[in-house]
This record gives structure tokens, sequence and C-alpha cells, in this order.
């Protein structure tokens, strides 16, 4: 089967593409045809260097999966053959990753793939959609007439809160950098959408949320705590999902004087079980029209590479040269 793999981390360039011997499930797993993939930020940190755990050798990229059942692993009974599925959390933990035609998988990390969604869009949302779930609503208890503030209303994860605080009944407010991007936010259901690139966040911020935010998502790599806890409601919760080497200051009197509270996380340190009730919301909110995947390009797995290139830019290089995810088809 073709594969885009690893010997070594490296740069975008130590991804090769070529014939690995096709996997076998084992008890307890699903072979699935892939038909869809998608780049997220902690893919290209792995395959970088990062050493979060041991890999696999070679090393198959990538975390997000759609496709469909081709063979089962003894035990299985909640797929059948020809069943369509999406998951995440491969490649990860030792695991092997996605990127290839076809993959062996635990059934657990799988998901039902609704009628309403094409392999495209639940591949692109994968990760980030249950990354959203997790902080909105485990983490962050937003509930139906509560404000959030979501720090870039177009990124991967950005763009799923941004729908689900709507689909939730809530009001949001984000940010996003050129104008084409605010009229994006928008169009994704923001009620309120500042434009980084020429107004101030904070002043617009506390204009728009005079008596503060309940709700306040960083995806900054650095954090900017005098401005979330200056902008937080009384008991406000701020939702940390990046920054892992940053150590910025902290206005510990006004925080904890507020009664807010601080939550970090990290999707990957979830059960199974727990990301399978996300799913259960992510697939209704997908078959209702209350949930779209945002999607910057479409390419061939062949250019897994340049794929990693482009998300690695993006995200380490801070050129915001994404509106959406990139995916990646056979």
């Amino acid at each position: 089967m073709k594969a885009a793999y690893l010997r070594q981390p490296g740069p975008p360039q130590a991804i090769e593409y070529g014939d690995l011997p096709e996997p076998v499930p084992q008890a307890g797993q699903v072979l699935v045809r892939m038909t869809a993939v998608s780049v997220n930020p902690i893919d290209t940190y792995i395959r970088g260097g990062a050493k979060y755990w041991e890999l696999p050798q070679p090393f198959i990229i990538g975390c997000d999966i759609a496709g469909q059942v081709e063979a089962l692993g003894e035990g299985v009974t909640q797929f059948q053959i020809g069943d369509r599925v999406w998951g995440s959390n491969q490649g990860l933990l030792g695991r092997q990753g996605t990127f290839a035609e076809l993959c062996a998988i635990d059934a657990e990390w799988l998901h039902p793939t609704p009628d309403e969604i094409d392999d495209s869009s639940v591949a692109a949302s994968a990760l980030v959609a249950i990354t959203a779930h997790l902080g909105l609503i485990g983490e962050g208890q937003f509930k139906p007439g509560q404000t959030i503030f979501v720090r870039g209303g177009v990124g991967g994860v950005g763009s799923m809160v941004v729908q689900m605080a709507k689909a939730i009944g809530g009001t949001v407010i984000a940010t996003a950098g050129s104008q084409a991007k605010v009229e994006l936010c928008k169009s994704l259901g923001a009620d309120h959408v500042i434009d980084y690139s020429r107004e101030d966040v904070s002043a617009r911020l506390s204009e728009l949320a005079p008596q503060g935010v309940h709700l306040f998502w960083e995806t900054l790599r650095d954090p900017d705590f005098d401005m979330a806890v200056a902008a937080l409601a009384p008991r406000g919760r701020m939702i940390l999902m990046a920054g892992r080497d940053a150590r910025p200051e902290f206005p510990v009197g006004p925080f904890y004087v507020k009664g807010c509270s601080l939550h970090g996380f990290a999707m990957f340190k979830f059960s199974a079980h727990e990301q399978q009730v996300c799913a259960a919301d992510i697939n209704h909110w997908f078959a209702t029209g209350q949930l779209n995947a945002l999607i910057d390009r479409t390419l061939p797995l062949s250019q897994a590479a340049e794929a990693h290139r482009l998300q690695e830019e993006h995200t380490l290089g801070k050129q915001s040269s994404l509106a959406g995810k990139i995916v990646l088809t056979p």
C-alpha cells in the first residue's frame, strides 16, 4: 500500500511517500480503507522531532482519518464491512498514523460517519472538533446564554468552537486577521468579529462585553494573561490549548479576586469513551447542518511533505496563510 511515513524525524522533506506492507487487523481492530486525512499542528511537532513518546519504525504520520471498513478483527461487533467511519487520536502515544491507504485502528477510536457529511469534511474536523467539544463543554462548562471570546475564529479548533458555541445558544466574539477572514468567521456564526490586524482587541472586546466574557478561549502560543483576566467576567473560565514552552507573567491577584478558573488540556489524554461522547454530539451537529468543516485546500497523499510545510509556516512561522484545514486524499 502507499503511505506517507518517516524513518527519522526532521523537516517536512523527511517525509517519504512509497510502499509499505498492508496492516492486518488484530483482535479489537478495524481495517479502514482511507478516503481522506487532514493535517494538524501536532503532526508537524512529532515529525519535527518532539519526543513525546517512542515512534514505531517506520512511522506513518497523521492523526485524523475518514474511510470505509474493509475488514474486522476478532471481537469487533459495532461495525460492519462497508461502513463509513471517521476517527482521530492515531499517530499518538506510540500508535501508527493514518496517512496510508489502509489503517488498522482499535475500534474504540472510530465513529460512524453521518450520511449527510462527506469524508473530506469529517476528516478535516476530527481532531479539532473533538478538541473543541472537550474544551467548550467538558472543561469550559459553556451554557446557553453565555458569552465566549475565541482567539482565532477561523483556525482549525477556533472555527469548531465558534460553531459549537452557537449551536449551544451562546454569544460568540472572535478574532480574525483580515477582512476576508472576518467575513468567513461571521459566516460560521460569530456574532462579533474583531480584526486584530487593524483593531485593538482588548479595547474592542471591552466594548462588546463590558461585563466580561464567561469563557475565554486562548489559542496563542504565548498567552496574554493580563488581557484575558481583565476580559473575564466574575467566575469566568479560560481555556488554554497551546503554549507548551510559554512562561508568561500571570496576574494572580485579579485572577483569584474575580474567582476565575484556568483550564489546560490535551485531547489525546482523554479516554476513548470520553471522545465517543464528543463524537455523538459532533455527528448530530453535522447531520443537522449546525457544524461544517472549514477546508483551506485538498492535496493528494503523495504531497504530504508539502502539506506539512504549509502547516508549519502557518503555525510556527505565523504567516497566517491558511483559513481552514489541509485535507489529503489517496
